[in-house]
């Protein structure tokens, strides 16, 4: 039984020792744990030109900030890479309404808005319902704390 215990409290220290090195600081782009892909897979110049949500596919790719961008077409992915800040996902892809509160959370492509020329994704249908009826305010706690705590490259 003992060496069990040991090999037990030795993997929790390792852990710790992993997490204190920064292996749990966030990513410039939300990806997710197991995926590479921004937005879930979702093109991210659609949202700009066909004002809704697209899947894009893997022949239309390229690499931003340590993250895969995928596209509906060749034409947006050429849009993409001569513009990435007009079409990236502000906060990086993290929830818009979540960062007010400078949390990193999760956010669904489906549960999008653009305003004032940018886009911004948040949790769920319900948070982006809280979001929309006060996104001017949001945004400017959001941008209060994104400065502050914006992952880098």
């Amino acid at each position: 039984m003992d060496f069990f215990i040991r090999k037990a409290l030795a993997g929790v220290m390792v852990l710790l020792f992993l997490t204190s090195c920064g292996l749990s600081a966030q990513a410039p782009i939300y990806t997710g744990f197991f995926s590479s892909l921004a937005l879930k897979g979702y093109d991210t110049v659609a949202y700009f030109t066909q004002n809704e949500a697209v899947e894009g596919v893997s022949k239309y790719q390229t690499q931003y900030k340590g993250a895969t961008w995928y596209f509906s077409s060749d034409e947006n992915l050429q849009a993409f890479k001569k513009e990435p800040t007009k079409y990236a996902p502000q906060y990086g892809g993290y929830c818009a309404y979540a960062m007010a509160s400078g949390d990193f959370v999760s956010a669904q492509p489906q549960n999008w808005t653009i305003h004032k020329g940018i886009l911004y994704v948040n949790y769920n249908d319900s948070v982006q319902k809280t979001w929309e009826a006060k996104k001017d305010y949001y945004i400017t706690n959001a941008q209060k704390h994104w400065v502050t705590i914006e992952p880098k490259d």
